[in-house]
């Protein structure tokens, strides 16, 4: 009888192995894969960027092309949630898809003069990492000199890997607004920092209709 209950148990346990590993499987499986969402992100991105047309129009209007491609697959509530770390949470929602908003028209024209720059630099990926709903996928952008490391940092939204953060060559660019913003924040206030981001757009502004 003993033998027989433990033949039992073997079974059983070997039984519940198996299906554990199933679904283990089926679970790995059914997660996307971030770097084949973003291989053809990248691709459209930089043809647009090589697109000779681009450098026909006005600045403004060459950053609104960019970016309006670069929101399919980045988050930029998610970063605007990141760079003001606590202060998000004191804003309603009305405050938060203002900043939002006004923080991507900083993205915006920070990087307008970085289309010049642009000069068919090819994009190679070198591994990823993906963890619950995280993922780093990591590239280097590949010129005549040098080789740059460009990772992007996601989070998997439904059946999408929306990047938050991008770090090139080990600097984060939430880290690096986060810093900025929470020592103007400590000086002057949340409204003093909304003021400062306004105040740079326009500066940009300026001078992309001067030049």
């Amino acid at each position: 009888m003993l033998k027989d209950k433990l033949k039992a148990i073997f079974i059983f346990a070997l039984y519940f192995i198996i299906l554990m590993m199933f679904f283990s499987q089926s679970s790995a499986s059914a997660t996307p894969d971030p770097t084949d969402q973003m291989r053809p992100f990248l691709k459209k991105v930089t043809d647009a960027l090589a697109d000779p047309a681009l450098k026909t129009v006005p600045k403004k209007e060459q950053g609104q092309r960019i970016i309006k491609i670069v929101r399919e697959r980045f988050d930029f509530q998610e970063m605007s949630k990141r760079v003001l770390g606590h202060q998000w949470r004191n804003l309603n929602d009305k405050e938060k898809g203002e900043f939002e908003d006004v923080f991507t028209q900083l993205l915006q024209y920070a990087y307008i003069g970085k289309i010049d720059e642009y000069a068919g630099q090819k994009i190679e990926f070198t591994q990823q990492r993906i963890k619950g709903d995280r993922a780093e996928v990591q590239t280097l952008l590949v010129d005549k000199a040098k080789s740059i490391p460009v990772s992007y940092i996601m989070l998997l939204r439904g059946e999408q890997w929306m990047a938050y953060d991008v770090v090139v060559e080990g600097v984060s660019l939430v880290r690096n607004y986060m810093e900025q913003f929470q020592e103007i924040i400590r000086k002057d206030g949340y409204a003093g920092l909304v003021k400062q981001i306004e105040e740079k757009i326009d500066h940009i502004e300026k001078e992309n209709k001067g030049s």
